[in-house]
């Protein structure tokens, strides 16, 4: 009698509240925590510097700017590091980097000094989130790998929260020393957490191979287009909270809403609606098994919710805070987005890949500030910033028509 094969055994869901999970999503919420409170202090703190309203817009972007172009640099640096050294080197120099910058924020006194700590905080702030997603997709089963990326990106995400709710509570110098107290209590959590198995197995059967290689990624015209369709894919996140929320008080006034619309309170809601948008993420991809169509889907309901933004007729703050809520959580499709990166790259390259992604990404909000500020005088907020949404968002579309679908992919491979 022929006997039939057993069924595949599905890995326990224990294993997503295993050590490293639980403290990579504990360092992508200290992570966001210092990485958004600027864009919430942005106002009140270069205000206590003596600028006036003028003053403060352009200060505000030229400071922003300086960060995200840390976060273009570190993503690089800690890529690289990442694939030749292990992740927790990453998870270790990063942190360290970034919490000792923003305790020295909370002395500044002039703007300069302040935007060189943030382009130094930027740099440390571009190494977490990379690593962290790498770290759990190889310590996890293929089966149940996009559960744990929903996990840390949700509780992630929820730093942007309590960086608010800090602000609320307490000057933005206090803000600063929090974060970065936070940052430093998070490294006696990491000296527990073991290095990735793939990764050192890599080690041991590919020794003549290159690792940490970002020149790979443009090698050749596929290389170079795939990487960038990647970057395309996950800018429409900076467009939402680098343009449509950290300058909301300018869109506020344009839409003609009395009440003052609080750029940082905008931050927070779209960051809680993006946490529970990347809670959502994963098990919609593990019930359409697919990671593309999960990332298409919320894509779409991002978009409309742009658009009800700045074209909707909002009339009040409340309505502004509610959309951004929505917006935030059409967007959180950030898991599934730097898992599919993860997925799609070999271990020599992952870390690199994966961490300076999302880094790129971070930096392409200065051509969109740029772009936005050169329109704005002519055009007004509301167009110009609805012209860089089509943009933003048909780039985005068109890259996710020719990415190849990962779900369930083995990552156990190099690149040649």
């Amino acid at each position: 009698m022929q006997t039939l094969p057993s069924p595949p055994v599905r890995p326990s869901l224990r294993l997503l509240i295993a050590l490293p999970v639980i403290v990579s999503a504990l360092g992508f919420f200290v992570d966001v925590y210092d990485m958004l409170i600027f864009s919430i202090v942005r106002v009140p703190s270069l205000q206590s510097l003596g600028l006036s309203e003028r003053e403060v817009s352009r200060a505000g972007t030229f400071i922003l700017n300086c960060q995200q172009a840390g976060l273009v640099v570190g993503g690089i640096l800690w890529g690289v590091l990442g694939d030749r050294h292990g992740r927790m080197s990453v998870l270790f120099g990063s942190i360290v980097t970034y919490s000792l910058t923003n305790l020295a924020c909370g002395f500044v006194q002039d703007v300069n000094t302040y935007a060189l700590l943030r382009f130094v905080a930027g740099v440390g702030l571009s190494g977490e989130i990379g690593a962290a997603m790498v770290l759990v997709s190889e310590i996890l089963p293929k089966e149940i790998r996009g559960y744990g990326s929903s996990i840390v990106a949700g509780i992630g995400y929820l730093g942007a929260g309590v960086a608010y709710l800090t602000v609320e509570y307490f000057n933005w110098r206090t803000a600063f020393w929090v974060g970065g107290g936070l940052g430093l209590a998070l490294l006696l959590l990491r000296v527990s957490v073991f290095e990735s198995g793939l990764f050192s197995r890599m080690k041991t059967d590919h020794q003549g191979i290159g690792r940490g290689n970002f020149l790979y990624f443009f090698s050749s015209w596929p290389q170079t287009i795939k990487y960038i369709r990647f970057v395309a894919v996950g800018v429409p996140t900076w467009f939402i909270v680098g343009i449509l929320a950290t300058f909301a008080n300018e869109f506020g006034q344009a839409l003609g809403i009395a009440d003052m619309v609080k750029p940082g309170r905008c931050v927070m809601m779209i960051y809680v609606g993006l946490a529970g948008g990347d809670l959502l993420s994963g098990p919609l991809s593990q019930w359409l098994k697919s990671r593309l169509k999960a990332i298409t889907g919320l894509l779409l309901f991002s978009l409309m919710l742009s658009t009800v933004y700045l074209f909707g007729g909002i009339s009040t703050a409340s309505g502004i805070y509610t959309v951004c809520l929505l917006a935030g959580f059409c967007t959180g499709y950030i898991a599934m987005f730097l898992t599919t990166v993860a997925e799609s790259y070999g271990t020599n390259q992952r870390n690199t890949a994966t961490t300076s992604v999302p880094s790129v990404v971070r930096g392409m909000l200065i051509p969109m500030t740029l772009f936005f500020q050169a329109l704005k005088p002519t055009m007004g907020a509301l167009v110009a910033a609805g012209l860089l949404g089509a943009l933003v968002y048909g780039l985005a579309f068109w890259s996710l028509s020719s990415i190849d679908e990962t779900f369930e992919k083995e990552m156990d491979f190099v690149e040649e």
